[in-house]
């Protein structure tokens, strides 16, 4: 153990060399040497070539308060505040990264040990979800929530082009036998799938919701662009009209009756 050095002031008094925390900071650092903490928190002793072995610090028991629940956890003197969350992360469900351990009124960092920070043997700590954890994962719902609506408003358009398709394929047909049809019918359909292309442009892209959004805008495109062929190649083709021949009949013969009395 390091020993505590004093020297002379210059007011012939005496002074401490290290102040008492600068002392129990060396004295824990002497204590960790020749050990260390695998991520499980499991001591082991430092592979050093030589070196007497030594036995593992006994472990304390800290007692960590999270919301209304009290845990008791064993773990290292000589373990950081990040070892300790990874050991509180199966008892809380909450991710190492997300925690932050408070002690003594101030929150630790991932890198402090245990013991330079002075925490002992049945030591309280408190462990609450960090703020910044807080804001990503608000910030996460409110994406997941605005992709959540953009799937919804794609899917509904996707229903309404589904059916606009088929009457294009329709039309479609009907063109490829010689068979004329109204011109408005091509121009509406034009017309519905256009404010169909104007809606899918509204819909923000974010996330997944853009692939889709995009897949949509081109199966309009590619119903639009077909129907401007059809329309062309439907004013080439005339109209048939149907005549109907009728065949005409003598009037029928009278029969003359003999009257009796």
């Amino acid at each position: 153990m390091a020993s505590v050095m004093h020297r002379s002031s210059s007011d012939g008094g005496s002074s401490s060399g290290w102040s008492d925390a600068a002392a129990a900071v060396s004295a824990a650092a002497e204590d960790r040497a020749g050990w260390e903490v695998r991520p499980s928190g499991m001591v082991v002793q430092a592979r050093e070539d030589g070196a007497p072995p030594r036995p593992p610090p006994p472990e304390i028991r800290v007692r960590v308060k999270y919301g209304g629940a009290r845990h008791e956890v064993p773990v290292s003197p000589i373990a950081t505040f990040w070892q300790l969350k990874k050991l509180l992360a199966s008892r809380t469900g909450l991710q190492p990264a997300d925690q932050q351990l408070t002690y003594k009124g101030r929150a630790r960092g991932n890198t402090e040990y245990l013991d330079a920070c002075g925490v002992k043997n049945k030591s309280k700590l408190v462990l609450a979800e960090d703020p910044a954890s807080l804001e990503r994962r608000y910030i996460e719902r409110q994406k997941n929530a605005k992709i959540e609506s953009a799937n919804r408003a794609i899917g509904a358009i996707a229903l309404e082009v589904d059916k606009l398709a088929d009457q294009v394929t329709s039309i479609e047909k009907s063109i490829s036998r010689g068979n004329k049809v109204a011109e408005v019918q091509i121009t509406t359909l034009i017309e519905l799938l256009m404010r169909h292309a104007v809606k899918l442009e509204s819909i923000p892209a974010v996330g997944d919701s853009s692939s889709q959004r995009n897949i949509q805008a081109k199966r309009v495109q590619k119903c639009v662009e077909t129907l401007d062929v059809l329309k062309v190649s439907n004013a080439r083709l005339q109209a048939v009209v149907v005549t109907t021949k009728w065949e005409t009949f003598e009037a029928p013969a009278t029969t003359q009756w003999e009257l009796f009395d």
